[in-house]
């Protein structure tokens, strides 16, 4: 198969088991969603799950939680990790959406990026989530599996997500992000599948002998 035949028959496949993509991490509105997905970092959706509520319930919007000691803050997410650094960003981020932005979160790339603990990936999980912009935020399990599908080389994850955002229409951007998280996690884990296993790696690559080695 050529790239592109690839990327169509991902795309068919994709749509097939997943034709529903409810966003994993529990979520009201873009700043909670932001909240979430900031935690989300070396953490679980699922473990993130179960931390949010107890967050929420005491300030669920920037004014709120700008009025919120960090040390409170970090003692209710220390079970997503990184709570020192977590904490601090998200009572920074916080106070700076109420002083910069009439307390919203701002629907642009450079606005987001610019806020505390606000890296491209979770910029892009809140443009296309929250607000619909086309986006391919990058993850270990897409950065993996584009590998294990040849569909970038691999280099780093902003190498992979130019390459996605060549392979596949721009409108099926948002939901193939999803679709092909979902998959990963289900069919092609780390451990599960290493490129051979697998009912999308072996059919297109029914020849492959050797496991793929995922570059970081």
């Amino acid at each position: 198969m050529t790239k592109s035949e690839r990327s169509a028959y991902i795309a068919d496949r994709l749509e097939d088991l997943y034709p529903e993509t409810p966003i994993p991490l529990d979520h009201r509105d873009p700043y909670t969603l932001l909240i979430a997905v900031l935690l989300s970092a070396q953490c679980t959706d699922a473990r993130v799950n179960t931390v949010t509520p107890a967050l929420f319930a005491l300030a669920d919007n920037p004014a709120a939680m700008a009025k919120v000691p960090v040390e409170s803050i970090r003692e209710i997410i220390k079970p997503c990790g990184l709570s020192p650094r977590k904490s601090a960003a998200i009572s920074e981020l916080s106070k700076i959406l109420v002083a910069q932005h009439g307390g919203e979160v701002p629907a642009d790339f450079e606005s987001l990026e610019a806020l505390p603990g606000v890296g491209h990936k979770t910029a892009s999980v809140v443009m296309s989530q929250a607000f619909g912009v086309p986006a391919f935020p990058v993850d270990t399990h897409i950065h993996r599996l584009a590998q294990r599908w040849k569909l970038t080389s691999g280099k780093n994850v902003e190498q992979t997500e130019r390459d996605l955002k060549r392979a596949f229409p721009e409108e099926k951007w948002n939901k193939l992000h999803l679709q092909i998280i979902f998959y990963g996690r289900e069919h092609c884990s780390a451990r599960g599948c290493d490129g051979t296993v697998c009912g999308i790696c072996r059919t297109l690559f029914p020849e492959r002998a050797k496991a793929v080695k995922t570059r970081k």
